[in-house]
């Protein structure tokens, strides 16, 4: 199995901050903020995003690890964004830089690994 995954592979995803993805929200604070649980999942979904067409149909990619720091609080109405960049390959394993960003300052950054699985041998082993 051979795939078109190329080193700098960037993806991107998007979000605005609602009360039903703060941190109060979410239980993972008490303040109507940008919760940290769903900044990394924007990141995850920025790193699959990245990859996710070059690999087809047949496969996809699972989060295995996550490494960010959260550094600053972005409000309701806020606009978030999250990029991933693709830093090295080592046989299925891929791992990426993750950064996110509100309208105004960065607001993440990390690290996040992610696994190659074919989607009907992975969802099989689950019955």
């Amino acid at each position: 199995m051979e795939f078109n995954l190329e080193l700098n592979m960037k993806g991107e995803s998007e979000d605005i901050v609602v009360e039903e993805n703060t941190a109060a929200k979410f239980g993972s604070g008490s303040i109507y903020v940008y919760a940290t649980p769903m900044m990394i999942g924007l990141m995850e979904n920025a790193a699959l995003n990245s990859v996710e067409e070059a690999l087809g149909e047949e496969y996809s990619t699972v989060g295995i690890n996550v490494n960010v720091d959260h550094i600053s609080a972005t409000p309701l109405g806020k606009r978030v964004s999250a990029e991933a960049i693709l830093t090295k390959i080592e046989g299925k394993k891929l791992y990426f830089n993750v950064t996110a960003y509100d309208e105004d300052k960065k607001i993440g950054e990390g690290t996040h690994t992610r696994y190659i699985i074919n989607v009907k041998k992975f969802l099989d082993k689950l019955k």
